[in-house]
């Protein structure tokens, strides 16, 4: 009997048969959400408090929801302080409110996508809250609206982008660019004395500071099955990132105060 090793052909045959093609590998992202529950939730309870502005004005002429929670800076000195957050849910009008969810519907879902419920939820928060802090040192005017945490996603958006650049090859740059341009004209635009662009400036540096220390930085991970992208970043991380934010915006509240 004649043995064939595995190294080996059978003499009658000429050309060893043709190798199997080898089995293609996937690429998977470890996505801590699989929906936006947090971004749907937060659309709805801001139109909702927006239908409430309306019927308040309508029935009883005064704006309710406006008058308890818009940034006011001598209401905030007075030991209003949920006036350096609240103001994310209450508009000014329904382009306000339609132009502000329409972004958070765009930007938040994928954001939430990468950044999962939680971390997702206190980027927005934190936002909103960097926002309202630098509008209330640096402008005494009123404000309201969501767009300061609508400036800490977008350029949330950029530093995830940035740093995870080697997984998007070619497609980054563009990406930043459309981004970075997005963020130049709103901030043009919100040259109009209506506007208030310090919010605006405040949200973006919140939302860029929370991403870098606690936002998504992948990782690519081999299994059985392919590769996996998966977040490094551990709760230590975002506890932290939470904190320099936080401390670090409430100081320069504080300094205002006194």
């Amino acid at each position: 009997m004649k043995i064939i090793k595995y190294d080996q052909y059978p003499e009658s045959s000429s050309t060893p048969p043709p190798a199997p093609p080898p089995a293609a590998k996937r690429i998977e992202v470890d996505n801590p959400a699989s929906k936006p529950l947090v971004t749907y939730a937060i659309l709805g309870i801001t139109i909702s408090v927006f239908l409430a502005q309306l019927l308040t004005q309508n029935t009883m002429g005064i704006d309710l929801p406006a008058t308890y929670l818009a940034k006011y800076n001598q209401l905030i000195i007075s030991g209003q302080y949920w006036r350096l957050i609240t103001p994310v849910l209450v508009h000014g009008s329904i382009a306000h409110i339609a132009f502000n969810m329409y972004a958070l519907f765009i930007f938040g879902r994928n954001l939430e996508y990468q950044y999962g419920h939680g971390r997702f939820l206190l980027l927005y928060l934190l936002s909103g809250f960097a926002g309202n802090v630098v509008s209330f040192v640096l402008t005494p005017n009123p404000s309201l609206g969501a767009s300061t945490a609508i400036f800490g996603m977008l350029s949330a958006q950029g530093v995830f982008i940035y740093r995870n650049r080697r997984f998007f090859g070619n497609r980054a740059r563009p990406i930043l660019s459309n981004i970075i341009f997005i963020l130049g004209i709103n901030l043009i635009l919100g040259m109009s004395p209506m506007i208030d662009n310090w919010g605006h400036l405040g949200g973006l540096i919140g939302g860029l500071v929370f991403a870098w220390t606690a936002g998504p930085l992948w990782e690519m991970k081999a299994d059985l099955s392919g590769y996996r992208l998966v977040d490094q970043v551990e709760k230590w991380q975002i506890l932290m990132g939470v904190l320099i934010v936080f401390i670090a915006f409430a100081a320069l509240a504080i300094v205002r105060w006194f």
